[in-house]
């Protein structure tokens, strides 16, 4: 029972950093930018 716990929580451990990443929004481009841009560049 020990070991089942141990390996829940280290599975949890290595995927929970994964749950945060990315952005479920469009970019949106900063003020002044020039994005997005047209390559190569003239």
């Amino acid at each position: 029972m020990l070991r089942r716990l141990l390996i829940l929580a280290l599975v949890l451990a290595l995927a929970a950093p994964l749950a945060a990443c990315g952005r479920k929004a469009a970019p949106v481009p900063p003020e002044g930018s020039e994005y997005p841009r047209k390559y190569p560049a003239e």
